[in-house]
C-alpha cells in the first residue's frame, strides 16, 4: 500500500491546486492530511471554514480516501466539517483494506492558538482510537504535534519542543509510522524503534511525503513536486 502524505497549507490554495494536479501522476491508495488546513488570519472575504471546504473539494479530485486530523491553527468548525465531510480520524480509528488508521489533532505552542490539548487529552483521544482499530496487525498514527526528541520535532534554534505523550504512545504500541506536521522546517524521516516518523513539510511549497506498506514494514521519504522527480 503507497500513502501520500500532505499537510501544513495554512490557507495557500493557490498553490496547493498546482501541486495536487501534480500528485495525481503517483500510485497510491490514500491520502493522509496532517492538519492546518487554515491559519489565525484568512484572506479578506473567506472564513477558516470556506478555506477548509475548498481544501477538501480539492483533495476529492484526487479520488482517493482521506484521513485528516486538524492543526493547532484550525477551528472546532474546522473539525465540524471534516468529521461531515467523512474524513476525520481526529479521535478516532478507522480501516482501509488491511490497515488502521488512528489520530488526534492539534498541537501546543506559545502563541495561544485555537487547538491545543493538553498531553492527558492527546493520551485519552489516541487511546480511543486506538481501541476501534486494536485488532489490526498493521496501524498508522496521524497526528499534527510530533513526537519528542526527534528529527522532526527541531525548530531552528535546535530545540525540540514535540509531545512526550505521542513520544510514548509510539514507543508503547509501535505503529507501523507515525505521520506529524507542525514544525515545518523539521520535514523529513526518522524512527522511534521499527516505527517510521514522517513530517512530510508544507504542501503549499511542494513538499509531501510518500509512504509504502510492504511486508510488514513501513518506508518512507519526503519529497518535494517543484524538482524533477526521478
Amino acid at each position: 500500500m503507497n500513502l501520500i502524505v500532505i499537510g501544513d497549507n495554512h490557507n495557500d490554495i493557490e498553490n496547493m491546486l498546482v501541486f495536487l494536479e501534480k500528485l495525481k501522476k503517483f500510485s497510491f491508495e490514500a491520502i493522509l492530511y496532517t492538519g492546518d488546513f487554515t491559519d489565525v488570519t484568512t484572506p479578506k472575504g473567506f472564513s477558516q471554514e470556506e478555506i477548509a471546504l475548498l481544501i477538501i473539494e480539492e483533495l476529492k479530485t484526487l479520488k482517493k480516501p482521506v484521513f485528516a486530523v486538524p492543526g493547532n491553527n484550525d477551528t472546532v468548525k474546522v473539525i465540524d466539517i471534516i468529521k461531515k465531510e467523512g474524513i476525520s480520524i481526529h479521535g478516532k480509528g478507522v480501516m482501509l483494506k488491511d490497515v488502521g488508521f488512528y489520530g488526534y489533532g492539534g498541537a501546543k505552542t506559545p502563541f495561544n492558538t485555537t487547538i491545543e490539548p493538553t498531553e492527558e487529552e492527546l493520551k485519552t483521544n489516541l487511546e480511543k482510537g486506538w481501541n476501534d482499530i486494536k485488532d489490526v496487525t498493521k496501524k498508522i498514527q496521524l497526528t499534527h504535534m510530533p513526537p519528542l526528541n526527534t528529527r522532526l520535532d527541531m525548530v531552528s534554534t535546535g530545540t525540540h519542543v514535540g509531545s512526550k505523550t505521542i513520544r510514548e504512545f509510539i514507543e508503547t504500541k509501535r505503529p507501523l509510522a507515525s505521520v506529524s506536521a507542525h514544525i515545518h522546517e523539521a520535514r523529513g524521516v526518522d524512527r522511534i524503534g521499527n516505527t517510521l516518523l514522517l513530517n512530510p513539510g508544507r504542501i503549499s511549497e511542494g513538499y509531501f511525503g510518500l509512504i509504502t506498506i510492504k511486508d510488514g514494514l513501513a518506508e518512507g521519504n519526503v519529497f518535494n513536486l517543484t524538482e524533477k522527480q526521478g
